[in-house]
């Protein structure tokens, strides 16, 4: 564990998971969320190009293109909070380790807009790239914490239609809104950031009229025919590790190549904090060379 690292931990236990816990409306969430956001650290070669047509969200490119293939990343906050505006470093620092370029869509937020609205979104942004001429099998598919929850959801749907895309990832995926996995009480103490007496709020703020189990907001139980292979990562103190765990074990039951990154005392969804946490960098590189070696 790097000193930045503990450092980290230290500050997410004294004022973040205190804030978390205190906070009673949503929107505050939201906006603690776009504020943080302003101080991941940058990547200079990038540019941050908004996309016009019919599906609102943010194109990336960060350096040289090498690439046809591109990467259609849907951002994290819980279904409450987060933007293609605070996950545009994020992306960035992916696409200037592939070459590729990234887009990232902008999606209604709950609790105005609960699910399925993400991913009813999740599903237009892939048509509409499709449409304008990206091939399926040239689309990277990936997300982070609620952002990957619907990445994997919208990979059981792309399983079912025939048309899976080349390549998936997801950051500390939230993939069980049964709140079923052991570690959310294994880790109730452990996790620097989420205060485990907000899980199931923040859960029933976001799930709408569907069952918990739902497969378009739990894909933990979603049913996948295709071989897409899979890149995860997860801190091992989360409340969420075994929504990642156990979702792997899922995705290789159906024989596809899925590689899961377990971060040592990493918090949630710790990619985000690319160019100041090594074992955020680290975590990218590996993801990196996973896509590449497709």
């Amino acid at each position: 564990m790097s000193a930045r690292l503990k450092a980290l931990n230290t500050l997410l236990r004294l004022a973040v998971r205190p804030t978390l816990a205190a906070t009673r409306h949503p929107r505050l969430a939201e906006r603690g969320f776009s504020v943080a956001s302003r101080l991941f650290y940058p990547v200079r070669s990038a540019v941050y190009t908004p996309e016009a047509g019919a599906v609102k969200g943010l194109w990336v490119t960060a350096g040289p293109v090498a690439s046809e293939d591109i990467i259609l990343h849907l951002h994290g906050g819980g279904y409450i909070s987060g933007s293609p505006k605070t996950h545009r470093r994020l992306v960035a620092r992916l696409c200037q380790m592939t070459g590729l370029r990234g887009f990232l869509p902008a999606y209604p937020l709950a609790p105005e807009h609960p699910a399925p609205a993400a991913s009813d979104a999740a599903l237009a942004a892939w048509r509409y790239l499709v449409a304008a001429g990206h091939s399926p099998d040239r689309i990277v598919l990936g997300g982070d914490s609620a952002g990957g929850g619907v990445a994997l959801a919208l990979l059981s749907h792309l399983c079912r239609e025939g048309t899976p895309p080349k390549a998936v990832y997801a950051f500390s995926p939230w993939t069980d809104l049964t709140l079923s996995g052991g570690s959310i009480t294994e880790n109730a103490g452990a996790d620097p950031i989420f205060p485990v007496q907000k899980v199931a709020f923040l859960r029933d703020l976001v799930i709408g009229a569907l069952a918990p189990d739902d497969p378009r907001i739990s894909p933990l139980f979603a049913t996948f025919s295709d071989r897409t292979p899979v890149y995860m990562s997860v801190g091992s103190t989360e409340l969420l590790r075994d929504d990642t765990l156990r979702m792997a074990d899922v995705l290789r039951a159906t024989g596809a190549q899925v590689e899961v990154d377990i971060g040592d005392g990493t918090p949630h969804d710790w990619p985000i904090f690319q160019g100041w946490l090594p074992e955020a960098d680290a975590s990218l590189a590996k993801l990196g060379a996973f896509l590449k070696s497709l």
